[in-house]
């Protein structure tokens, strides 16, 4: 395409045209209304002479000082040279042309002939024959005067032609960019127009016409290119909108096939429900003809089979065990990955139990959990199948989820298992601390008791049989305190009801007079600290009613961001460490140990006579 040709060339060359036009005719504007300017100048400048002239005459006729009058003729002087010389900055200058340049001469003479006469001597005579010379210079200053305004008369009438022509010019140039602008502009725009509409109703095979290789012809080929695209994507509408459709509820299924597996592994409970469960929904999801689900040894080096559905019995009791590597299940854990097992005979060694019962792939998907691999899961199909990008993320998600299924198993297991542990621990730690204790104090009392027999001696025996009976009866308190202890449970966010039921079961065993009292608001403790707090106040009620011979006890909750409770007694309180008994420092020991466990800080303060108080601080949540 020439660059002469585009639409933006013909503007810019209509445009600089224009301009240049445009200042050629405020340059001549200029000249003419600077030459009209300097001539008026001159006309002012030439009317001057004629005052300075007569002003001459008068200080002549009036006999002034020959010095004012030297004055009066240097002004002529410096006047008729500024007249001859002009000046630019005013500006002023004579229009000169023939006419001026005769009429200036004539007034230069005119004066070179009067100069003279400011210097003879004054008479009647004198002054009239002066006067008559001062006439003929005045009328040369007049007809240069003449000569000029007509000069100017000429440059106005030039203005003002040349004004109308610049008008003239102007409503033409308009015209023409009016012409131009509905040839070049309009016109290809309204042809736009009309395709656009076309296309708007649906007709995609309209076309626009480029009359002229400008930037409307280059707009006309791209829309005409848009409407043929248009066309062929309309066309082709329908069959990539089934695609997508397809598309779509394939993502759809195997996304629901996704959520049910997770939602089943999360309600499966047991591992065999978890793999059988799992082997019947991943055959329906994936269309199999039977699925198998095999775990692997830690160095995978041999896989069990767990769970299988569909699967042919025979192939069940043959390969319940195999060794990796020997068939075509039971990938090495080097080279495991989803992938598309062809069967090809049943000669062939690693495919010879598949291919006998009738199947014709075979994939293999193992269960990877981070870098170990768990296990395997194998879909076996009767014809051929081919594996594609998005089977092969779907299987490998669900395998995902059955590792991590598996593994939450096993922790919740362990956890149950360090539970019990603990429990048991802590059954033991308080049967050592309690009953173990008693029963020991109870045999000493029975071998005391046994050599007291063969002795008559009444009074030593009815002593050891009352501090038998004693140790029987806070065996039994202790045994209903454990069964108090490990039947507590917290069945409400509040604490205060299972404070309140302990102090009152504290009553009934003890006869000791409680008193709750509880300030402050806070957030509700979790059920966890609230059990074990429980446990440590029992305690200390316990301590009490064994120890402290009280006839009242305080329980004070502070509730807020740092939760304290303090237990304090009216009873003859205790020794510092060095003097307390040992039953007492094994009670104390118990509740720092479960203080510890929720990362309470216990404090017991007590004076012999004056009480006992302990206090329990939670850390701040």
């Amino acid at each position: 395409m020439k660059h002469h040709r585009r639409l933006s060339a013909r503007f810019f060359g209509f445009g600089l045209g224009m301009l240049l036009l445009a200042l050629c005719s405020i340059g001549l504007t200029m000249w003419v209304t600077r030459q009209l300017d300097g001539a008026a100048a001159a006309v002012n400048e030439a009317g001057r002479m004629r005052m300075q002239s007569w002003r001459l005459v008068s200080l002549v006729q009036a006999q002034r000082n020959a010095s004012d009058v030297e004055q009066r003729v240097a002004e002529l002087d410096a006047t008729m040279q500024l007249l001859k010389a002009g000046d630019p900055q005013r500006p002023l200058f004579v229009p000169w042309n023939v006419e001026t340049r005769a009429r200036f001469a004539d007034l230069q003479n005119a004066w070179q002939a009067l100069r003279p006469a400011w210097s003879q001597p004054s008479g009647t005579p004198y002054a009239q024959d002066l006067s008559d010379q001062v006439e003929v210079f005045v009328q040369g200053v007049d007809e240069l005067v003449h000569a000029i305004e007509a000069t100017l008369a000429r440059l106005t009438a030039i203005l003002n032609l040349f004004q109308f022509m610049m008008m003239a010019l102007a409503v033409a140039a308009a015209v023409v960019m009016l012409y131009i602008g509905y040839l070049f502009v309009i016109q290809p725009l309204k042809r736009l127009q009309a395709g656009m509409r076309q296309v708007e109703e649906g007709d995609f095979s309209a076309r626009v016409v480029a009359e002229s290789p400008d930037e409307f012809g280059e707009l006309a080929a791209g829309f005409n290119h848009m409407a043929a695209t248009l066309h062929t994507l309309y066309h082709g509408l329908e069959r990539k909108v089934d695609e997508k459709t397809r598309d779509l509820a394939a993502e759809r299924t195997r996304l629901a096939a996704l959520y049910e597996v997770s939602n089943f592994l999360v309600e499966a409970h047991t591992l065999d429900e978890l793999a059988q469960g799992f082997a019947q929904k991943v055959r329906r999801v994936s269309g199999a003809d039977a699925v198998a689900v095999r775990w692997s040894d830690e160095a995978s080096q041999r896989y069990l089979m767990l769970a299988s559905d569909c699967l042919p019995q025979e192939i069940v009791q043959e390969e319940r065990c195999i060794e990796a590597g020997l068939c075509a299940c039971g990938q090495p854990q080097q080279t495991a990955r989803t992938r598309m097992i062809p069967i090809a005979s049943a000669d062939d060694q690693r495919h010879g139990a598949c291919a006998r019962a009738g199947y014709g792939a075979l994939v293999s998907v193992p269960i990877r959990l981070q870098h170990r691999i768990l296990g395997e899961v194998d879909l076996f199909y009767r014809q051929p199948v081919a594996l594609t990008t998005e089977d092969r993320d779907l299987y490998d998600a669900l395998t995902g989820h059955l590792a991590n299924a598996v593994e939450n198993l096993r922790t919740e297991a362990l956890v149950r298992e360090a539970a019990v542990s603990e429990e048991r621990a802590l059954l033991a730690r308080e049967l050592h601390d309690s009953i173990a204790q008693s029963l020991s104090f109870l045999r000493i009392q029975v071998t005391l008791l046994r050599q007291a027999l063969p002795r008559p001696q009444p009074v030593q025996v009815q002593r050891i049989l009352d501090e038998i009976d004693v140790g029987v009866k806070e065996s039994t308190n202790d045994v209903r305190e454990l069964l108090v202890h490990f039947r507590t449970r917290t069945n409400s966010d509040d604490i205060e009801q299972a404070l309140r039921t302990t102090l009152q079961k504290f009553e009934h065993q003890s006869g000791v007079k409680t008193q709750l009292d509880m300030q402050g608001h806070g957030v509700s403790l979790p059920s966890d600290v609230q059990l074990q707090v429980l446990h440590v106040l029992q305690e200390a009620l316990s301590n009490v009613r064994k120890h402290a011979r009280a006839s009242q006890v305080h329980l004070g909750v502070q509730r807020g961001p740092e939760w304290i409770f303090t237990v304090r007694d009216d009873g003859c309180g205790f020794a510092p460490a060095p003097q307390r008994a040992d039953d007492t420092h094994v009670g104390l020991h118990i509740m720092q140990e479960r203080a510890q466990r929720i990362g309470a800080h216990l404090q017991v303060q007590s004076v012999p006579g004056s009480g006992t108080e302990v206090r329990i601080a939670l850390p701040v949540t």
